[in-house]
């Protein structure tokens, strides 16, 4: 469709469109100053709460772009849900996830390289995959929408390295526009999401955090009645669609089988839990056939169920951004809805343990600069998962790490690649070399010469095709390969992603450097524990809870009470703790450890021990199945420094 020029033209033109692909008659607030901005070539940004409508910006402006309009999101859940929603309104929109058969996933790729999909979601991960970047190349995109993008900042609360390459993505791939999306902004995040995009800052329509429906509830609650209590509430109105948020997913398993035993028709959501078995429970609340789901936090986002009647939290969430976002999935449909927090200070602790979790050692950080010093080839290649288990670095962190080292101009990311191609042969492969001519025959030939076929499946040999095929590059033969599979000659996969680094310099000083980055994580770990403390001073207010949650996100309600919270009727909440814990001196040290440092053996060093008594997770710990281990995590409502010196002061004896 061809793009009219000229704001008034435009405005006319959308406002028909909204009508003529959704059924809608009017615009939510700040939907249209976005949606022009878009059709009108222009990059854009909405900062829309939660339900307030940031979806429809790239699905109305998708059907007045030339070409295809690519979201990256964050999660399964949130795809499929607006996916569905618009293919109900007769919009050729796909996903691709792993989840897709090899067919679906072909004609997804097939629709959008002839330009017959308007609308293609992507998780961020995908841009590193060598297959479908060779895919993206033949794409006309018009329009890269980044969801959830606050988490692009490191001042944000949901900060993910993959999100940096972003710009450079849309750069390499020559797509002209950016639409970024969130719920959740500070007006520190705001700037460094458009500075990074290059979005200019009139072109940001923020609408406001305020919502006059929801009824902000603190409730004061030892743990030790916390699940009475959430039964009590539950049972005011038995049906009425709820979401009860936890942190920990054993907590979500029995908190639901409690409810579930007391007549209510709870499940548990969380992700250790299968993607088949959370895809029917979430499909079953949407539809109306469960009522209440206990769930971790990754529950729920993107989610479009207008009539959640109550959002719980049952644990502390995790920052005020975090509150901010759930409590917004309530009441989507305008009527009264009613948000609880059960708090107490009981598992702060819990809370600040995975944040001291994810702050590397500075052994770890100094024994990466050693790698990469003593690296001598031309590009560094590795496995993420391979790494993180040498280093003992939690994933998230680890690429945190890799990230910090290519913003200090250390190392550059080139590419990411697969270890192992391998196929199936669906007709002989004399007859895929016969379908072409000359040079082309050659090359084609030269590829199967180097292949072998293990009973079924025939495995790829990059290297002997690159040196004796010398002109060729690896892009040509994954592109070659990938055409055989569109034209169903072959059947392909691939397995064991390798990550390439240029080493731009390694005449650092690795005292130095390591130093540099330790603080950053330092200052990372600082701010986030910061913001959980912020949250307790924020549900303890000594003012308005709607005013003060508006206030932070720089947005003012001009009343100093909105009558819809719990100190407007009642008054500041004070949280306290509930649960006296007996000193660490009274715990057997060796009874706690001696199962797991036998398990570790003679690498078992002090933080080991801490983070398996505080419940933490990582690398080594996974690979000594301590979750299985009697103590683990016993420790959890102590305080991590706490538990360190406990167990320091006990090696040093």
């Amino acid at each position: 469709m061809e793009i009219i020029t000229g704001k008034g033209k435009v405005l006319i033109m959308i406002e028909q469109g909204l009508k003529k692909y959704f059924g809608f008659h009017k615009f939510k607030t700040g939907q249209k100053k976005v949606i022009s901005n878009i059709v009108d070539c222009q990059s854009a940004a909405a900062i829309f709460p939660t339900g307030a409508g940031k979806s429809l910006c790239y699905q109305l402006s998708a059907m007045f772009l030339p070409h295809m309009t690519l979201v990256v999101s964050p999660l399964l859940a949130l795809m499929k849900d607006q996916i569905d929603f618009l293919l109900r309104h007769d919009i050729s929109a796909a996903r691709l996830d792993s989840t897709l058969s090899k067919d679906e996933y072909n004609q997804i790729l097939e629709k959008a390289r002839n330009g017959n999909l308007k609308i293609l979601m992507i998780a961020v991960e995908r841009f590193k995959n060598e297959r479908f970047r060779a895919q993206l190349k033949r794409m006309n995109i018009s329009l890269m929408v980044v969801d959830e993008a606050h988490c692009i900042s490191e001042w944000g609360h949901n900060f993910r390295p993959d999100y940096l390459k972003l710009p450079a993505y849309k750069k390499e791939f020559g797509i002209p526009q950016v639409l970024l999306l969130t719920a959740t902004a500070t007006r520190r995040v705001i700037n460094d999401m458009c500075h990074k995009f290059e979005v200019p800052r009139n072109n940001v329509m923020v609408t406001g955090f305020y919502r006059n429906n929801l009824y902000l509830q603190v409730s004061p609650t030892p743990e030790s009645e916390k699940k009475e209590r959430l039964l009590q509430r539950l049972n005011e109105s038995p049906k009425a669609p709820t979401v009860v948020y936890v942190t920990l997913q054993k907590t979500a398993e029995h908190v639901a089988e409690f409810l579930s035993n007391n007549d209510i028709c709870a499940y548990p959501y969380h992700a250790g839990m299968a993607d088949e078995k959370r895809e029917e429970i979430q499909n079953k609340f949407m539809a109306g056939e469960i009522d209440c789901v206990v769930a971790t936090i990754a529950f729920g986002m993107g989610i479009d169920k207008k009539n959640i009647r109550r959002v719980i939290h049952y644990d502390l969430p995790k920052s005020i951004e975090n509150y901010s976002q759930e409590i917004g999935r309530s009441g989507r449909d305008g009527r009264s809805s009613f948000c609880e927090v059960l708090a107490n200070r009981d598992k702060i602790t819990v809370l600040e343990n995975f944040i001291y979790g994810d702050t590397p050692e500075k052994q770890a950080i100094n024994k990466l600069l050693k790698i990469i010093i003593s690296y001598n080839k031309p590009v560094w290649e590795i496995k993420y998962t391979t790494l993180s288990y040498e280093l003992d670095i939690r994933l998230l962190p680890l690429k945190t790490l890799l990230v910090y080292l290519e913003m200090e101009g250390i190392i550059h990311h080139k590419y990411t690649r697969f270890e192992e191609y391998m196929f199936k042969y669906h007709i002989e492969p004399l007859e895929i070399v016969n379908k072409f001519k000359g040079e082309r025959r050659t090359f084609v030939k030269e590829i199967f010469n180097n292949c072998h076929t293990k009973r079924i499946w025939t495995y790829l040999n990059m290297q002997n095709i690159l040196k004796s095929y010398e002109l060729v590059e690896r892009e040509r033969v994954i592109a070659a390969l990938e055409y055989f599979s569109e034209k169903g000659w072959i059947e392909l996969q691939s397995k064991q992603a390798i990550e390439g680094y240029d080493i731009l310099k390694s005449d650092f000083n690795p005292h130095l450097l390591g130093e540099k980055i330790y603080r950053l994580f330092e200052t990372k770990e600082k701010k986030e524990i910061e913001r959980i403390h912020n949250m307790i001073d924020f549900f303890e207010s000594s003012s308005c809870i709607s005013r003060k949650l508006a206030q932070y996100f720089d947005e003012d309600i001009k009343k100093d009470e909105c009558g819809h919270c719990s100190f407007c009727r009642t008054g500041p909440a004070v949280i306290e703790h509930t649960i006296q814990l007996p000193p660490l001196e009274t715990y057997n040290y060796n009874k706690l450890t001696d199962e797991f440092i036998k398990a570790a053996g003679i690498n078992c060093n002090p933080l080991d021990i801490v983070k398996f008594l505080c419940g933490i997770s990582s690398p080594i710990l996974v690979k000594l199945k301590a979750k299985q281990l009697e103590h683990f995590g016993i420790l959890e409502k102590y305080p991590f420094l706490m538990v360190k010196k406990w167990v320091n002061e006990a090696n040093n004896e």
